[in-house]
């Protein structure tokens, strides 16, 4: 396999499909095999985890390994951040940069057998704009005035104001067309014009992927199949590994890869980090009171966080970005370090009696070992400043609805996107800035929301101003407490196994892999 060298000019981008990129980001690989040395057949994956929906726009990570499989985007990002076609085969982004005019594929199908074209996007665009419907594109789409089709593959976007050309770039990288005819259904049944189609699904146990036979890209997938099998717990699914009764692991927990990479696995890591974030409902309790939530700036141990939880693959970080991102500031990691004293000074300055400051329980993702034993870290750290409170652990969906409809007073989760423009961030449910679903309409954070909006409009020597002053809000604001970056899509494979992509958001992107 080999991969193009695309070289976009400073406003247009032209350019074949190229190959996916292999090799780079990985822990103890062998040289990879090239396509032409791989061999189809079945993929059996093992999962910790089920997916809630087949609707790419419902980007959370337990769709991560469903995505990529059964839709296409716009345009893709390599593991460098290079932008390269993808469903869009040039996009041209205009001198004041208020629009962008993109040129579709023509020989697209979706898995009904439609065509792919202008209307699809259309329909994706009009979905992603609902705030009911676009779920975690939603927020992205605050930059978009409104769209016109050109003709049956040109589609232009049109922006409220000048947008910097690396956040064009994301939304179009965020969006995954949908199939016209199948919006309305697409939770339920997949509307894709991806490289694999539905075969079947037991919910709670097992996804069955087959081959797209009329997928537009040249000898992919190399795979029959794919076949997903839910484990109840990461143990099992490690198990099954090393029994060779599955052939990988997707989305295991790091402590798990490192004793598998160690007994001869290989183990990838991808370049699209997720941060683990303490998230808070600030308009629950004690959480009200700002300097309350300070506090919890300097209790997050995030050493021991990262060690015991991450088996130390990442990094501790006071603020949500992975260091690519332009928003990246590690002072702050020294500034906002564990500081019991430091706590209980700015707990004592809330005004809040005991009774108050421990009138709440962390919820906690009872089916993530890691996330567990971060909580423990948390509730041992509260207590040492005086605050004993109890942990609320519940399993599979009904911490995911809690999660997703802020039914929660604090809890860990992930956040996505932090590798990209700074104002992705708001893709996530907690940093959201319009329509949150923890903190509901109007926005308590307007500071916040104020710093995003200043993010996305900033050019030349106002960008770095603008990051600045989002990272002082964050921590003021202190409704999300970042503890450390982590792996996320963790892919422990067999040795038989070759021809990997690493994807920008670590996707599972199966339409390259074969058997040697």
């Amino acid at each position: 396999m080999t991969q193009n060298s695309f070289r976009p000019s400073r406003r247009t981008v032209l350019a074949g499909v190229g190959a996916a990129a292999l090799g780079a980001g990985t822990i103890g690989l062998p040289q990879f095999a090239m396509a032409q040395d791989l061999k189809g057949g079945t993929l059996r994956v093992g999962l910790p985890f089920d997916m809630t929906n087949y609707d790419p726009m419902q980007f959370s990570t337990v769709n991560f390994f469903m995505i990529k499989n059964l839709y296409d985007s716009l345009i893709e990002y390599d593991e460098n951040g290079e932008a390269m076609p993808s469903l869009a085969t040039e996009w041209t982004v205009a001198d004041d940069n208020k629009s962008v005019t993109v040129k579709l594929r023509d020989d697209v199908k979706f898995h009904s057998g439609n065509a792919f074209d202008a209307d699809s996007v259309v329909a994706t665009l009009e979905k992603a704009t609902d705030p009911e419907r676009g779920k975690n594109v939603f927020s992205t789409m605050s930059i978009v005035k409104d769209w016109s089709a050109g003709d049956a593959h040109t589609i232009t976007i049109n922006f409220n104001e000048p947008v910097p050309t690396k956040q064009i770039l994301d939304l179009l990288q965020f969006l995954l067309p949908i199939d016209k005819a199948g919006i309305d259904t697409v939770e339920t049944v997949p509307a894709g014009t991806g490289p694999f189609m539905l075969d079947n699904r037991k919910v709670g146990q097992s996804i069955t992927l087959k081959r797209n036979p009329d997928y537009w890209r040249a000898d992919q997938p190399i795979l029959d199949g794919i076949d997903f099998t839910v484990f109840s717990e990461d143990a099992a699914t490690a198990s099954a590994l090393e029994s060779g009764s599955i052939d990988l692991i997707y989305g295991g927990s790091s402590r798990t890869a490192v004793r598998l990479r160690d007994a001869g696995y290989q183990v990838l890591q991808g370049p699209g980090k997720l941060v683990q974030v303490f998230r808070i409902n600030s308009t629950r309790g004690p959480f009200q009171n700002k300097k309350f939530r300070q506090a919890f700036n300097h209790l997050m141990n995030r050493p021991a966080i990262l060690k015991i939880g991450y088996a130390g693959l990442g990094e501790g970080t006071a603020l949500p970005w992975a260091p690519a991102s332009p928003a990246f500031d590690p002072s702050y990691d020294a500034n906002y370090a564990y500081d019991v004293d430091k706590a209980k000074a700015l707990l004592a300055e809330s005004g809040l009696s005991p009774e108050e400051m421990t009138d709440w329980k962390l919820l906690v993702y009872g089916s993530e070992q890691g996330v567990v034993a971060i909580s423990q870290i948390v509730q041992s750290s509260l207590e040492e400043a005086g605050l004993k409170i109890e942990l609320d652990v519940r399993e599979g969906a009904e911490f995911i609805d809690a999660l997703l409809s802020g039914d929660f007073a604090a809890t860990f989760g992930g956040v996505g996107n932090v590798q990209k423009f700074p104002s992705r961030v708001a893709t996530n449910s907690i940093y959201r800035t319009v329509d949150n679903p923890v903190f509901g309409n109007p926005h308590p954070h307007p500071a916040y929301v104020e710093a995003i909006k200043q993010v996305d409009t900033s050019f030349g020597a106002d960008v770095q101003p603008a990051y600045d002053n989002l990272n002082a809000v964050l921590v003021d604001e202190a409704f999300a407490i970042p503890t450390n970056s982590y792996e996320t899509g963790l892919i422990v494979a067999d040795p038989k196994l070759g021809g990997f992509t690493l994807d920008i958001d670590n996707l599972l992107v199966g339409r390259t892999i074969g058997f040697k």
